[in-house]
């Protein structure tokens, strides 16, 4: 996903707000979100990551 478009940074912003990250996650969720291909994918992927780093 293109992290300059408008559309994408809502999604990032809404992301941001209803899971009420903390600076270290909202720097992995555009690190995510560039590599990412949709909104789904990006949460997938964050959940992924999520559960990784808990192990």
């Amino acid at each position: 996903m293109n992290v300059n478009d408008e559309s994408v940074l809502e999604m990032i912003n809404r992301l941001i707000a209803t899971d009420r990250l903390n600076k270290n996650q909202i720097l992995h969720l555009v690190n995510l979100a560039s590599i990412s291909n949709s909104i789904n994918e990006l949460e997938e992927n964050m959940k992924w990551e999520t559960l990784k780093s808990k192990y």
